[in-house]
């Protein structure tokens, strides 16, 4: 037949949505015309098709004139992912595959000149919404793509090396098979197992420092974000690295969406499977690759962090457009990247640890040395992160720097592994309570599952008054408390509790509360 019909996926943020490659070859001038809102990368899929035909020993029809359409028309097209299934489609229009054996298989592949398959981006992504879909269909993939997106449970993943791989499994009733290359480059894919336990950077590396260890247990606990303060070499970068390893482990589910961002960024790894990673990007780095852009919308920092950490060292240091843009993703653990003909979402579940200086030379209120800094310049400085985005950043810590008798004295400190296990058992406290980490409680749904005692309620009442605090600086403040009590073993907030999350609000001297 003349026509022919394959099926595979775009990408659209982190959705894939249905793409049908349609193959038409008629008589007329010779021609290979590809249509249906393509890229330029998409269009380029003219001379590699030709040339990865050629030279696998199957036939180009270059003496009829070949028409590809990706259906939808108005759905944007990137990359080489469709490579394999125009591909496909001219062989099955031109009768060199059987047509027919084609349905209910979805394609997708860049070809190299030669025929071997290269790895495409978002193959995750592509597994996890044909598991949505729910209709048994098999998806064949690009060995390194197809181990990524056999990691989604429940589809049926198939791997191919060369284009004669998949030619192989095609082929009309009776035809003899192309004699070129192996034929051990397709096989069914099988769930990968857990990476091991990764062995990175423990908490027992910094010596005292008792009030930031503190502090990075209870925001690893309740899922809260982190601002530490204090002279340069104090330790600050230390502790930030080693906050992933406090966090609890991953769900499935969790990790099939932080991988599936990864996967969309070309960023992912099978050593990052179930694992929470740190993203730590460099003050210098913009607005749109912090949380994303670009046409079409590709993922930012905030997204790659999701379900890990985003640690922003010299928090003061980056653009301030960089910075705001960090207010609603803070919030809504979303960001939605609107543009004039494409709007995309991404999950930014991401706890925040920052870093900063106290004041542009970095040692006011220091005991060791002098602080040559003027008062507005220090006001200045701090100026540069504003108060609502201050707001929403839960713990403010101060890490003084140490002595050096107490730096070389003092033994290695807790490891992480213990720390670990209380944060674990918190986290499960706060689940069962609510089925949520205690910094995404809101509203009326805060205040019940507080359970403040009355001597708690009065003391939140005077600080919040006493420190002129917003109704969110409030909230907050109550969130840490619960993730407290949550830490002792505790069923309802009491005053202790809500003194010690006050403490964690007054690192900044000069900044708003």
């Amino acid at each position: 037949m003349s026509l022919a019909l394959v099926q595979s996926r775009a990408l659209l943020g982190l959705a894939a949505p249905a793409v049908t490659v349609e193959v038409h070859l008629a008589n007329g001038l010779p021609s290979f015309t590809l249509v249906g809102l393509a890229e330029v990368e998409v269009k380029e899929a003219r001379e590699r098709v030709r040339s990865a035909l050629l030279n696998a020993g199957l036939e180009f029809p270059s003496n009829k004139k070949i028409t590809v359409n990706l259906a939808p028309a108005d759905l944007p097209k990137d990359s080489g992912r469709f490579d394999l299934p125009i591909a496909l489609g001219i062989l099955a229009a031109s009768g060199q595959i059987d047509a027919a054996r084609l349905e209910g298989w979805e394609f997708a592949g860049e070809l190299s000149l030669s025929g071997q398959l290269r790895p495409v981006r978002g193959a995750l992504a592509t597994a996890l919404a044909l598991r949505r879909q729910q209709e048994g269909a098999r998806l064949v993939l690009p060995p390194q793509s197809a181990q990524e997106a056999a990691l989604v449970p429940g589809t049926a993943i198939y791997g191919a090396a060369h284009l004669l791989d998949v030619v192989r499994q095609f082929l009309p009733p009776g035809s003899t098979p192309p004699d070129a290359g192996e034929n051990g480059g397709w096989q069914a894919q099988q769930p990968a197992p857990p990476a091991p336990e990764a062995t990175g950077p423990d908490l027992a590396d910094v010596k005292g420092q008792a009030a930031a260890r503190r502090a990075l247990e209870i925001a690893a606990a309740g899922g809260h974000g982190l601002l530490l303060v204090g002279p340069p070499g104090a330790g600050k970068s230390m502790l930030a690295q080693r906050f992933a390893g406090l966090l609890p482990p991953m769900q499935v589910e969790q990790a099939l969406e932080s991988a599936a961002i990864a996967s969309l960024a070309g960023r992912f790894t099978p050593a990052q499977w179930m694992r929470r990673i740190t993203a730590s990007p460099h003050h210098s780095c913009s607005a749109v690759a912090l949380v994303g852009g670009g046409s079409p919308p590709r993922p930012g920092e905030i997204s790659l962090a999701h379900e890990g950490v985003l640690f922003l060292d010299e928090f003061p240091e980056f653009a301030r457009s960089a910075l705001e843009a960090l207010r609603e993703p803070l919030e809504s653990g979303r960001i939605t990247i609107a543009r004039a003909a494409q709007r995309a979402e991404f999950p930014a579940r991401f706890q925040l640890v920052a870093a900063m200086n106290p004041c542009p030379c970095g040692f006011a209120g220091s005991s060791q040395r002098a602080c040559r800094c003027t008062p507005d310049q220090i006001a200045r400085y701090q100026g540069k992160l504003s108060g609502p985005l201050l707001d929403r950043i839960d713990l403010h810590v101060e890490v003084p720097a140490l002595p050096p008798e107490e730096l070389l004295g003092t033994p290695p400190g807790e490891p992480s592994s213990a720390v670990r296990e209380r944060v674990a058992r918190a986290h499960e406290r706060a689940q069962r309570r609510q089925g949520k980490a205690n910094q995404a409680l809101q509203g009326q749904e805060l205040e019940h599952m507080a359970a403040l005692d009355d001597a708690a309620a009065r003391f939140l009442q005077a600080a919040a008054a006493r420190l002129a605090w917003s109704a969110r600086s409030t909230h907050r403040a109550l969130k840490v408390a619960r993730t407290i009590a949550d830490l002792s073993g505790s069923e309802t907030v009491g005053a202790a509790h809500v003194a010690e999350a006050v403490q964690y609000r007054r690192a900044l001297r000069n900044a708003p509360a």
